[in-house]
């Protein structure tokens, strides 16, 4: 043993080989957290004693190779100076530098995931090789930022400046054969055979065979660009990039524009611009979001975790319902491994259920992200009946026929006689009580809320609702299916709506009221959505269905009278009574036209004037900064009394349920994070110019209590 760490160890291995091994002790994976930080340069520096190296082997005694940076010092960290955090960053980049210097070859063995930082100190060895079923990449720009240890800088020398800026722009992960076919590893192998393709690596480069040195040169020297090749490649990327990103996110672009800057630098200068574009991005409220739900995810997932504990296995699932949302359960469980019946009470809503299934399957065939195989043993997983005969044997089942209650009820007391006393059942509804459809059943106990979106394979959360009655292993046991299924699961109580449904009805009512007073929904959509919403509201309606929307906000009145219930008929109800019902039957507030590709584009009608008009008794005058806060102050205030009810715990869940679950725009934080970055006074302020709207607008007393002690909801 040369050097022992609780992070690092350097060993000696034959043939004057050592080996860095990166061991982070008491974790399951290996982070360059302080203590790594920390520990490397003496690790490197213990190398570089030795007297006579014939190679350096860079490895992993985790499956993950090095997952990247931790998050949790990123707060810190940007809270520095610009100078500070410039001087942190080449601090880190001088440590590389070190181990790129070492006066022999050096070999990253990349036995699993390596991102971010991660995969940048495999960029500073001179060689990679990896397994087939690694990832790497460098997905900064998801956090806000871009690479700030090198990743910029190295990365366009060794596969040229196109394919880099694909790489740290988009911040994918990549597969081994990618990887290898761009040249950011040099091997790819199968895992058992990583140790000795790296050691090979090592001995032809003792042999002479390979020159190191030359690789080390390739990332010392500028790009191989000439000017007028260098302005286009960046120039075009910046163009294309900046339409794809938007202007919410500026860390793509800017990372195109240092990687611009420092093209012509040598390595070290080089890196000294990459660190101060870092510092730019570092301090904008958006990566300071984007960190924050980062964050706010991993709560989730630790939450969700601690479920675990106590849940019952799924071995076998069942959906009651097929049609396209039964066909989309049933293909996220069994794509996911869990087996599924799908059951319907006839064929040919049965064949709707498989066909959704099967073109889910053939898209993903498609992609090259599945193989033939898979598609068909997937399949496999999903059996379609018209009977309870393999009930007995189910362990969870997730009713999904249309959202009436007495429809329900009765499923579900069918279903609960068919399966054996410890199943699990759980409703996919989204307005309807589930303790108010628990009193059909015997075994209340054993059933909760599980309320998928809609397309259920692209929307990540999964609303998990606890009735009155539902135990905790009820619960613990549908988040567990939730997470198998590879769904985000957020616990909330009973109520109306939920979480989810009843923040956004106020929204919607925002909405209603301005184009009452006259306001162009067109106009609304367009501001809207420059605000960062993926669609606007009129448009979202359209995908929601306008008959689903007035029977979700009949529930909501019912159940919020004093503030949801409404003396007019809104242009919603309009709509829906002229049976223009959105995507559904490709007339709402737009037509819907399919394109080429089979998808459907929305086109202005001039039909929806007449219904406008009739809805809109007033025309005022009024700014896009006042649309704004007629749309999100209402959201803003139900979502703190989900917080003050208890509907749901945390303020990381709440605005995670609402980015997952409505495209809430994440570069905004959610909607709490909002509220905290006008503060919480400045909000209450606002709101009250609106007080004549009613209930709606009006702040609770605890938010205004909050705001007079200076609080915010993340503190």
């Amino acid at each position: 043993m040369i050097y022992q760490g609780k992070a690092f160890k350097v060993l000696q291995l034959e043939d004057r080989v050592v080996e860095l091994q990166f061991d982070a002790e008491g974790s399951t994976v290996n982070k360059f957290d302080q203590l790594a930080l920390t520990e490397l340069p003496q690790a490197i520096a213990a190398i570089k004693a030795q007297s006579d190296l014939g190679g350096v082997l860079i490895s992993s005694a985790k499956d993950a190779f090095i997952v990247g940076a931790d998050i949790m010092m990123f707060g810190a960290a940007f809270a520095k100076t610009d100078d500070e955090l410039v001087e942190m960053n080449m601090g880190i980049n001088r440590v590389f530098m070190e181990l790129e210097s070492l006066p022999c070859a050096t070999v990253a063995a990349i036995n699993g995931l390596a991102l971010g930082g991660g995969f940048e100190y495999c960029l500073a060895a001179d060689f990679r090789v990896m397994v087939e079923k690694a990832k790497v990449g460098l997905p900064e720009v998801k956090l806000g930022i871009f690479p700030g240890w090198g990743g910029t800088v190295r990365l366009p020398r060794l596969i040229g400046a196109d394919n880099a800026i694909e790489w740290i722009c988009s911040g994918s992960e990549k597969r081994a054969d990618k990887a290898l076919h761009e040249g950011a590893v040099d091997a790819v192998v199968p895992a058992d055979k990583l140790r000795d393709a790296a050691l090979a690596l090592l001995a032809q480069c003792r042999a002479g065979k390979i020159s190191y040195q030359a690789r080390r040169d390739e990332k010392q020297q500028p790009l191989k660009l000439g000017q007028l090749d260098l302005m286009m490649t960046f120039e075009t990327a910046k163009g294309f990039v900046a339409g794809k990103a938007g202007p919410h996110y500026p860390a793509p672009v800017a990372a195109i524009k240092a990687m611009q800057k420092h093209a012509m630098l040598p390595l070290e200068k080089a890196l000294e611009a990459e660190a101060k574009g870092f510092v730019k991005v570092a301090k904008t409220d958006v990566c300071q979001n984007l960190v924050g739900l980062f964050m706010s995810d991993q709560a989730i997932k630790k939450a969700a975790g601690a479920h675990a504990k106590i849940a019952a296995k799924v071995k076998q699932a069942a959906v009651l319902g097929a049609g396209i949302m039964g066909g989309g359960i049933a293909y996220q469980s069994a794509a996911k491994g869990t087996p599924i019946l799908m059951k319907d009470i006839a064929e040919p809503a049965l064949q709707t259920g498989v066909n959704e299934a099967g073109r889910l399957l053939v898209g993903q065939v498609e992609r090259g992200r599945m193989k033939n195989t898979d598609m068909a043993a997937t399949l496999g997983r999903i059996r379609p009946t018209l009977s309870y005969g393999d009930f007995a044997d189910v362990d969870l089942v997730v009713e999904a026929v249309v959202e009436h209650p007495a429809v329900k009820g009765k499923v579900l007391a069918e279903v609960e006689q068919q399966v054996g006393d410890n199943c699990v059942l759980t409703s996919n509804t989204s307005t309807i009580s589930i303790t108010r459809l628990a009193e059909s059943l015997q075994r209340p106990e054993n059933f909760c809320g599980m309320h998928f979106f809609n397309p259920v394979h692209r929307m990540p959360l999964v609303e998990v609702i606890r009735g009155e009655k539902s135990s905790d292993q009820a619960i613990a046991t549908t988040v567990a299916y939730a997470q198998a299924m590879g769904k985000t699961p957020i616990v909330v109580n009973d109520c109306p709506g939920f979480l989810v449904n009843r923040v956004l009805f106020p929204y919607f009512a925002g909405f209603a009221g301005l184009v009452r007073d006259g306001v162009d929904f067109k106009r609304i959509d367009k501001v809207m959505e420059k605000f960062g919403w993926p669609m606007g509201p009129a448009y979202l309606l359209d995908v929601v269905g306008m008959d689903t929307a007035v029977h979700a906000q009949g529930v909501m009145a019912e159940g919020f009278p004093d503030r949801m219930a409404k003396d007019y008929d809104s242009i919603i109800d309009l709509m829906a009574a002229a049976e223009r019902f959105g995507q559904k039957n490709s007339k709402g507030f737009y037509n819907y036209e399919k394109d080429r590709k089979g998808k459907l584009k929305k086109v202005v009608s001039d039909e929806v004037d007449a219904l406008v008009a009739k809805a809109a008794v007033n025309s005022i005058e009024i700014s896009d900064e006042q649309i704004i806060a007629r749309m999100m102050i209402p959201l803003c205030i139900e979502t703190v009394r989900c917080i003050e009810e208890n509907i749901v715990a945390t303020a990381a869940e709440a605005d995670m349920g609402l980015i997952y679950g409505i495209g809430f725009p994440p570069f905004r934080g959610g909607a709490l994070r909002y509220v905290d970055a006008q503060g919480l006074a400045a909000f209450c302020d606002l709101a009250d110019q609106f007080a004549d709207l009613g209930k709606l607008y009006q702040p609770t007393e605890a938010m205004r209590a909050m705001a007079s002690n200076n609080q915010s909801f993340y503190q």
